[in-house]
């Protein structure tokens, strides 16, 4: 075109900066800037608005700024262009004060407008404010929009309140599979799987189909809640609906069934897949490592390295912590050092958790406090109460107390490890120090949530505490239990009765 003096004209340069932003070529995009400036585009706005997405999608958000601030009359492309622009580099004040300069140029905003604020809310985690919009949203109507109301559902889910999220998800007019899988999303980020199971169901019945996103997302969820019968009915759809060709869902079933404790399943499914790429290797060395099988994932983890598979830190966290539960200290540094040196991969503060945890179940404590105290990275709950738990375990009272400190001045108001400390001190039989660290939990913790068992019997998942008496079965638990320790007490009877028939003359 400029060898023939074809002149340009916006949209040319608009498909130019397109090309850029798909190439992923900021350079070129710079040198066309320049182009534009010379050619005097610059104050059009629809040249400048291609530009600002060029510029923030590639995170130059202040080059982006510049050429907003140029153009003298910017209509609502191009707001709305600088607001996504804020948004997508988690600049969420900036995005709100675009907004509020927009709201005085007596501009009202698309459903793109508030899109973008909603995005922003959600990731500031602001329910507050996203309350705020919601409210203007509704005002202008704008609440019909399926854009603006998937958003708003995503927000609240994002801020972790779930109610409000249903509700907006049940207010929308119309839904399509976007909305259905923010909402499903929502209840996986929970972990709530029996939702969305149900979500699962409803979402059928209105002949919407799910997609990758829909199935794995319900997957997570039913992972987190260990619900193996969900898993189980999940499972089954994906093989009826051909989603097992999908890596992700495969992925997804071996973690989930992981997390079941169902370790033959999850071998099962890895084995089904036809390609397994290094994630789904990754999935099924940590799923042997939960499941407290170190063998087969150190012997997994051997076959990735045998296979040319490149590992990455979630597959070397499992190995480690596989090393820990078989005690292998000498393996244990070596494949530490193997993440360093070999892959040169940066250590997180699980992999020193699984090195401390390694030593402090061998009896090394003093080693375990050396690699605590020299960590590169600060020093974490978890982490610190586990070595306490080893230092009580091997008599360690002098460590112990030093990890002690520490972990009240990092968390003094989880009342879960206030019972850890005091738990060691009274095996030491230091009263006086037990009976300081509970009037400390007392003084700092409004309450402690007590330990609750589990069980899954058909599908229903029953939940018990101490002294629980709110289960609807609860009669019969207490007079099953009764029946038990009056058996057990005639065997202990019986059994005493032995022995001194056994010891008489």
């Amino acid at each position: 075109m400029l060898l023939n003096q074809v002149s340009l004209d916006p949209i040319t340069l608009n498909g130019l900066l397109r090309a850029c932003l798909e190439l992923n070529n900021v350079e070129i995009g710079g040198q066309l800037h320049c182009f534009i400036l010379k050619l005097g585009f610059e104050l059009s706005c629809f040249v400048s608005s291609a530009l600002v997405d060029l510029y923030g999608k590639c995170g130059l958000v202040e080059d982006a700024r510049r050429i907003f601030d140029k153009v003298l009359c910017p209509d609502l492309v191009l707001w709305n262009v600088m607001l996504s622009c804020n948004a997508l580099n988690s600049l969420e004040e900036e995005a709100f004060r675009v907004f509020n300069l927009m709201r005085l140029e007596n501009l009202i905003g698309d459903g793109f407008t508030f899109s973008s604020m909603l995005n922003s809310c959600a990731t500031l985690g602001s329910c507050e404010l996203g309350r705020q919009i919601h409210g203007l949203i509704i005002k202008l109507s704008f609440d019909l929009d399926i854009i603006v109301s998937s958003g708003l559902v995503d927000m609240y889910a994002k801020s972790e309140n779930i109610e409000d999220a249903r509700k907006a998800f049940d207010d929308m007019a119309a839904n399509n599979v976007v909305s259905w899988n923010t909402m499903v999303v929502a209840y996986g980020q929970l972990g709530d799987g029996k939702e969305a199971m149900k979500l699962l169901k409803e979402m059928l019945r209105e002949v919407f189909t799910p997609d990758e996103l829909t199935v794995a997302s319900i997957l997570g969820s039913c992972s987190n809640a260990s619900a193996s019968y969900e898993i189980m009915q999940v499972h089954a759809y994906v093989v009826k609906m051909g989603f097992h060709s999908f890596l992700s869902i495969g992925n997804a079933i071996i973690n989930a069934y992981a997390k079941c404790g169902r370790t033959a399943s999850a071998l099962e499914c890895f084995n089904s897949v036809p390609e397994p790429n290094h994630v789904t290797r990754t999935s099924l060395v940590g799923a042997y490592a939960f499941n407290s099988l170190p063998k087969d994932s150190i012997e997994m983890f051997e076959k990735m390295l045998s296979t040319g598979v490149m590992p990455d830190k979630i597959a070397f966290l499992g190995v480690l912590s596989a090393r820990s539960h078989a005690g292998l200290i000498k393996e244990g540094f070596r494949y530490f050092s193997l993440m360093i040196k070999h892959y040169q991969i940066i250590p997180h503060l699980e992999h020193y958790g699984c090195l401390i945890d390694l030593l402090g179940r061998a009896g090394f404590l003093d080693e375990a406090f050396s690699v605590l105290t020299s960590m590169p990275i600060g020093q974490r709950s978890d982490i610190l109460a586990a070595f306490i738990g080893a230092c009580k375990i091997h008599g360690y009272l002098k460590l112990a107390k030093w990890a002690a400190e520490k972990l009240l001045e990092l968390e003094p108001n989880i009342p879960v490890y206030y019972a850890l400390i005091s738990n060691m001190y009274a095996s030491e039989e230091q009263w006086h120090d037990v009976a300081r660290v509970r009037k400390l939990m007392r003084d700092r913790c409004d309450h402690k949530v007590p330990g609750c068992s589990w069980i899954e019997l058909g599908g229903a998942i029953h939940t018990f505490v101490s002294s629980d008496k709110c289960h609807p079965q609860a009669s019969e638990v207490y007079c099953f239990l009764g029946i038990l320790l009056g058996l057990i007490r005639d065997e202990l009877h019986a059994m005493d009765e032995n022995v001194l028939n056994e010891c008489a003359p």
